[in-house]
């Protein structure tokens, strides 16, 4: 409100005052119509801070940090089954031999460096035993060939060299299959190479024929390319456990093997597990 005071003088008198006049003035409409005008618009429009360039960075350094994360746990990994193959030479199962072929050479471990192999101890007097594992490793050997092209070399060595000459073992072998490579040798060279793999074996009492059986243990070794013990299958073990053991095996040395840096991880065999 604004209060307004006014002053009026009768005449003939004076500095006489003649009546005094108040008056008020109620300002509030006019604020009022001044606060109702429109107001210009002072809204600024703002930028979002998402955008699709900032998407496509966030993405690109999510997946390189995941990457990369991977990549470690591979090394990590690869160090890990270095040092537990590194542990199981330790355990010194398997080693070199020298043994005498079904023609009569001399060969020696090192000729099957470079390649995966089977090694099977028995003797061909066995009666059943034998001639189950020789059939299975042999089948082992053909479904890893058709199903996986996957070539691997079996060996049978006799822990009979007394009766299994040369001539005797390649009799005994081709009833089985031609890829069996068969080594026979003297005592003494036999003696060694059933130790190498820890191998037990003894001869029986003979009968009238002087036949006799011989105690041994029936384990079908795997050795890899560089000629160090992999795994081991014995009786209980069928030609699809063995066959996916061996692929699996394979795939964990071709890993450690591979000196290529890589931060993709890599995908396992079609039709392994």
């Amino acid at each position: 409100y604004i209060f307004i005071f006014v002053m009026e003088f009768s005449p003939g008198f004076s500095n006489s005052f003649s009546f005094i006049q108040f008056r008020y003035m109620n300002t509030s409409n006019v604020l009022n119509q001044q606060s109702i005008l429109p107001k210009k618009s002072t809204k600024i429009k703002k930028k979002s801070p998402i955008t699709w360039k900032s998407l496509t960075i966030s993405g690109i350094i999510g997946t390189s940090l995941v990457l990369y994360v991977q990549h470690l746990r591979t090394e990590k990994d690869k160090a890990i089954a270095k040092e537990r193959r590194r542990q199981l030479g330790k355990a010194k199962i398997g080693g070199k031999f020298e043994l005498i072929n079904t023609e009569g050479k001399t060969v020696k471990s090192d000729d099957f460096l470079g390649q995966w192999v089977l090694i099977y101890f028995g003797f061909t007097h066995c009666p059943d035993v034998c001639p189950d594992e020789i059939e299975k490793m042999t089948n082992v050997v053909n479904t890893l060939d058709k199903q996986h092209n996957f070539k691997i070399q079996p060996i049978f060595i006799s822990v009979d060299p007394e009766r299994d000459t040369p001539t005797v073992v390649d009799k005994y072998l081709k009833e089985f299959s031609d890829k069996i490579i068969g080594l026979t040798g003297s005592i003494e060279q036999v003696r060694e190479a059933c130790k190498a793999y820890r191998v037990y074996y003894s001869n029986g009492p003979k009968d009238q024929d002087k036949d006799y059986i011989v105690d041994h243990t029936i384990i079908i070794y795997l050795i890899d390319p560089e000629g160090l013990f992999v795994d081991y299958f014995g009786q209980t073990h069928d030609v699809e456990k063995i066959v996916t053991s061996i692929v699996i095996n394979k795939l964990k040395y071709d890993q450690l093997k591979d000196d290529t840096s890589s931060w993709f991880p890599s995908l396992p065999i079609k039709g392994v597990l």
